[in-house]
């Protein structure tokens, strides 16, 4: 039997407001093949932000700020993630808060959260 090499390459993209507030462009960040689940990947947004990019072992993907908002370093990407109630999380390296993938709030002090992107891969 020949097996062909895969032809077809998924993106994985981010939704962003438009210059009008409205949220319906889609930026291309990286191929899908370079997310591993357990593993956070950071990319450069165009206006100079940076996200961090995950996949949990079910598949869906995340997509947060990467920047720690208890020590102002671009490190989730960094972090080390998990679950806890079912809610998936990042621990930033650092401090060791975690932040919900889904909601960005921050499970050790909700007054506190990231920004989360809407994310799919085409």
């Amino acid at each position: 039997m020949t097996l062909a090499p895969e032809t077809t390459t998924l993106r994985v993209q981010l939704r962003l407001a438009g210059p009008d507030g409205t949220a319906d462009d889609w930026f291309a960040v990286c191929d899908l093949s370079v997310l591993m689940p357990g593993r956070g990947v950071a990319a450069l947004l165009p206006d100079g932000r940076q996200v961090a990019l995950f996949l949990d072992r079910t598949g869906r993907m995340y997509a947060i700020d990467n920047r720690d908002p208890f020590s102002g370093a671009a490190v989730l990407s960094r972090g080390l993630t998990g679950s806890h109630e079912g809610r998936p999380f990042v621990a930033s390296p650092l401090l060791k808060q975690r932040f919900d993938l889904a909601s960005g709030v921050c499970l050790d002090d909700e007054s506190v959260r990231v920004t989360t992107y809407e994310v799919r891969a085409r």
